[in-house]
């Protein structure tokens, strides 16, 4: 990223004053030009053909075809990197499964909330100029079946329904003690690849906790519709929360989620706290709290992200006898956090986001059958 060519930036927004403000905000960044805006997905088009933008900016409500579907027939015509500009809308994940790299909330509040806004939204514009963009990955939206080692059930097929209970176990009760635990943290383009790790994961798999960076408010909607798609039982994390098989835990937005070890067992301890490696909730936070609660009886997975957040946190996982994994470079959006952790030593292994579950599910049978 160290260049002196300025990212040229569509924005694409059917408010015109939210279109001055972004456009007036943009262009105080030395880095970001703003070369065009847009009211709807037709002058959108017009725009693209005659500007060339590195990035676009876009909202979802738009006037005619919405902002999903514009991007869905961008990315199969004209693929640019995209971010969603966006109030608490559940339809974020619809957009990022459609192709965009990342959304910032559309700001509340008053000129510290505004400022706060633009550094953020300047921090993706930048990252979604290099990122990568996977054209062909499956999403929350596809039809392709993710099959399962027997003789686990296979997974629910991505989708475009609800689990059927049949598929699904009950929920966890908690009875007895997860006796390993899988921790996965990720950033960019992780919301689609945990989606897809995710679901290929049986129903009685081990207690699975995810930091995955996000605002508060959209973790509880990214959970619940995890929850609509994978076998097991997917939740936004509450204090205390018990680790058990069957169930994962969604580290809050703005909250820290560590691991605990209590009478009945591993449990979460979620708690209002500063940033830890520039983020809260913070994968190193989740990371070092396994390495220091469960030692040896953990898998840590660091995945797509810009950054390093993570890293230090899964070097002590792995220095502790956990298993680490580390996405690879060409399954990334971002071969941000995984790079770092590759270059720290932190990781065992590193392998395309499509095998990580397979190879998960094997570290498990392999260790099951070692005791």
């Amino acid at each position: 990223m160290a260049t002196n060519k300025k990212i040229r930036v569509l924005i694409v927004d059917d408010s015109h004053f939210f279109r001055g403000v972004l456009s007036n905000g943009l262009r105080q960044d030395a880095r970001i030009e703003v070369v065009g805006t847009a009211a709807d997905a037709a002058e959108a088009k017009n725009k693209i053909r005659e500007l060339s933008p590195d990035v676009l900016t876009l909202d979802v409500e738009m006037p005619g075809m919405n902002g999903i579907d514009f991007l869905k027939q961008l990315m199969s015509t004209r693929p640019l990197p995209v971010v969603m500009v966006s109030s608490l809308d559940a339809r974020v994940f619809d957009i990022l499964a459609a192709g965009a790299v990342d959304f910032v909330q559309k700001p509340k509040g008053g000129s510290e909330a505004l400022q706060q806004f633009f550094t953020d939204l300047a921090a993706k514009i930048l990252i979604a100029s290099i990122a990568r963009l996977r054209l062909d990955r499956p999403t929350a939206t596809a039809t392709a079946t993710a099959p399962a080692p027997a003789p686990a059930p296979a997974p629910v097929p991505p989708g475009r329904r609800e689990a059927e209970p049949g598929r699904r176990r009950p929920p966890p009760g908690g009875k007895g003690r997860n006796r390993i635990v899988l921790a996965f943290g990720a950033s960019t383009g992780g919301t689609d690849a945990l989606a897809e790790v995710l679901q290929r994961f049986p129903a009685d798999t081990p207690g699975i906790i995810v930091t995955q960076h996000m605002p508060a408010g959209f973790t509880r909607m990214f959970a619940e519709r995890l929850n609509r798609i994978c076998p097991m039982e997917v939740k936004e994390a509450e204090n205390h929360d018990p680790i058990v098989p069957g169930r994962v835990l969604i580290a809050p937005g703005g909250m820290q989620m560590g691991l605990e070890t209590g009478a009945a067992g591993y449990a979460v301890k979620v708690i209002s706290g500063e940033k830890v490696s520039g983020h809260c909730p913070s994968v190193d936070y989740l990371f070092t709290s396994v390495a220091r609660t469960a030692k040896k009886d953990a898998v840590g997975v660091i995945m797509t992200g810009m950054g390093g957040d993570g890293a230090d946190g899964l070097l002590l996982m792995r220095q502790a006898g956990a298993y680490t994994l580390g996405q690879d470079k060409d399954s990334c959006v971002v071969y941000g956090m995984p790079m770092v952790a590759m270059r720290k030593g932190a990781v065992c292994k590193e392998i395309a986001l499509d095998t990580i579950a397979a190879e998960v599910l094997q570290h498990l049978r392999h260790r099951s059958g070692a005791r």
